[in-house]
């Protein structure tokens, strides 16, 4: 358990991943709140405040990287911690330009079971 809540956004399109990780992460004693997609995600990273924000890349309305270019031009009133990418596609030139716009780094979804959710969470939480 964490001492004090961090709070976390999950950002992510898919309904399963979102659900799953929510409660892995509840569970690990963190504060979650969801967007269903980047439109959302937008408005709830710009309220600030976030431990770490979990970014889906693919995503209708607004992809990750949209959501990262609109929060690198109008930033959140109160400053968030590092932005993960949430990805099946480790395609360099996507991961590339994320980390240019201000992601920290990726996690490959369908490489990660629930243990090692946490445990890279605690990590990236660990650097913030």
């Amino acid at each position: 358990m964490t001492s004090t809540k961090q709070k976390i956004l999950i950002i992510e399109d898919d309904m399963y991943i979102r659900d799953v990780y929510e409660e892995i992460l509840k569970k690990a004693g963190y504060e979650i709140t969801t967007a269903v997609d980047g439109q959302e995600g937008i408005v709830k990273a710009q309220e600030g405040g976030y431990s770490l924000i979990l970014l889906d890349v693919m995503m209708p309305k607004l992809d990750g990287l949209g959501v990262l270019r609109e929060l690198k031009d109008s930033p959140p009133k109160q400053t968030n911690g590092h932005i993960v990418l949430l990805t099946n596609l480790a395609h360099n030139t996507i991961i590339e330009e994320a980390q240019k716009l201000g992601a920290w780094t990726y996690f490959v979804k369908s490489d990660l079971n629930p243990d090692e959710l946490v445990e890279k969470v605690k990590k990236v939480l660990q650097t913030t």
